[in-house]
């Protein structure tokens, strides 16, 4: 399967697993949601998005579509009708740096808001799967290769708020049964491969960063040259957003249960990072050399171990089809109109 092109499998899959299951994907209109729902329309599962923004570009993705809060009272209901098999909990605040400066809004939204959504599902829906999207944050800045059970000390709101939903998770688990998987991500980059989702402009991972860059000829800001790594610039592990995707789409019908780390059990250097992206445009990035971010430790990798041994899940896709979707997403047309079908209800 991995040496077939993504198309190929994606039409493999789809003969073999047609499913008529219902699944809820909060933050459908999200980077890692919208690919969520992309991916599970190509398995043919029936998808309900809810989001508080909306992009024309997802809608053949949706069966149903919400736009709106995942704690809106039409949203419950819409939640109870369908009956999902699983509720994909993508939704929630995302930047670290912005956590500091607001961190009652990440609380809000990350923390109380999901555990009104998942006394919901305590009492309408026991039955329903729910997977949670967490964070490498909950590690905190220790650097290295984390394994799950390892000591959880973050060290921003935005992590905070990732680890105080798992200990809700374990004792919703404990108290009343709910079946859920948490999912720690590390770096999600890349595409999709046939340009139909990514990242929206202004994001600020690093590749965004760098096509920014690149394809506006500006220079691009290197945070940190003197890490005691082999370029001297900082690891991190990269998984590509499909390969999360279809980690979620392995929980659904699989009896996996509990905390996960998912990632590719090795790390890019941010020099690398360049390299790749510098290679498949053909043109030199201008770079401006910065001090390393406080607390930014030299490696951050994922043992993601546990997670393949019980499901065969794998983050097959390579660095250099990470840069090639991305490259294909930066210079299609829906990336560069993106803006013209946002609609925001309430302010992220």
């Amino acid at each position: 399967m991995k040496n077939g092109t993504e198309a190929t499998i994606g039409i493999e899959i789809m003969s073999q697993n047609l499913n008529t299951k219902n699944i809820v994907v909060t933050g459908a209109a999200g980077y890692i949601g919208g690919i969520t729902c992309i991916e599970l329309k190509r398995k043919e599962y029936n998808v309900i998005g809810i989001d508080r923004r909306y992009f024309s570009h997802l809608d053949n993705y949706y069966d149903e579509f919400y736009h709106g809060d995942f704690t809106d009272y039409e949203t419950f209901l819409l939640i109870k009708r369908s009956k999902p098999a699983a509720i994909i909990h993508c939704a929630g605040t995302s930047l670290v740096g912005p956590s500091f400066t607001s961190p009652g809004i990440y609380f809000d939204n990350n923390v109380a808001r999901t555990n009104r959504l998942l006394n919901f599902i305590k009492d309408e829906l026991p039955e329903t799967k729910f997977i949670f999207s967490s964070s490498a944050a909950v590690y905190g800045n220790r650097g290295n290769v984390f394994r799950e059970f390892e000591e959880c000390s973050p060290v921003s709101p935005y992590g905070e708020s990732k680890l105080m939903v798992e200990k809700l998770l374990h004792w919703y688990g404990e108290s009343h049964k709910l079946n859920y998987v948490a999912l720690r991500y590390f770096n999600a980059c890349g595409a999709d491969y046939d340009a139909a989702h990514g990242q929206e402009p202004g994001a600020t991972h690093i590749f965004a960063k760098l096509f920014d860059a690149a394809l506006n000829d500006s220079p691009f800001t290197l945070n940190g040259a003197t890490f005691s790594t082999k370029d001297n610039t900082c690891i991190r592990d990269y998984v590509h957003v499909s390969d999360i995707a279809n980690a979620h789409i392995k929980c659904i019908d699989s009896d996996v249960g509990g905390i996960y780390n998912l990632g590719t059990n090795k790390g890019t250097t941010n020099l690398e990072c360049l390299q790749y992206v510098e290679k498949s445009l053909g043109k030199e990035i201008v770079v401006n050399v910065a001090p390393a971010k406080e607390g930014d430790p030299s490696v951050l990798i994922a043992d993601s171990t546990k997670f393949q041994l019980k499901t065969g899940w794998s983050a097959w896709r390579t660095m250099p089809m990470v840069v090639s979707h991305l490259k294909k997403w930066y210079n299609s047309s829906t990336y560069k109109n993106y803006n013209s079908g946002l609609k925001t209800l309430i302010p992220l």
